[in-house]
This record gives structure tokens, C-alpha cells and sequence, in this order.
């Protein structure tokens, strides 16, 4: 076999190895940052439903400051 031919072939199965390697250490780093994202996501997610409850919890205790407040002035009113 002439040594053109072997040089290309071996020319040809470098490149090809190379990019396969290239493509898979591209992918690679492309899950781990997608994984990366996902766990702030799940953060940012916690935080908000933290929140939704506290903005609950909230209208709770300002309903029960409400009604305590009036009976704090009807018992104004009845010992006056």
C-alpha cells in the first residue's frame, strides 16, 4: 500500500477520534452545567413556596391583630 494512502487513512481516523472525543467532552460539560442550573432552579423553587406560606401565615395573623383590636375597643367602650 502506497504510504499516501496510509498517512490519509491514519490522518483520517485522528480526526475522526478527535472530534468524537471533542463532541463527548463538549456533552460532558454540557449535563453538568444543565445538572448545575436544575439544583438552582429547585432552590429558587423552595424559596418561592417559602414565601407563598409566610404571604399566607401573614394574612393569617393580620386577620387574628384585626379581631383582637376590636375586642380590645368594645372593652374600651363597655368599661368607660
Amino acid at each position: 500500500m502506497p504510504s499516501e494512502i496510509i498517512v490519509g487513512i491514519l490522518s483520517l481516523a485522528g480526526t475522526v477520534l478527535g472530534s468524537l472525543l471533542g463532541i463527548l467532552a463538549a456533552n460532558r460539560l454540557t449535563v453538568y452545567r444543565i445538572e448545575q442550573l436544575e439544583k438552582k432552579v429547585e432552590i429558587h423553587n423552595h424559596v418561592i413556596e417559602r414565601v407563598y406560606n409566610l404571604e399566607k401565615l401573614d394574612e393569617v395573623i393580620e386577620e387574628k391583630i384585626k379581631v383582637v383590636n376590636r375586642r380590645i375597643a368594645d372593652l374600651e367602650v363597655y368599661h368607660k
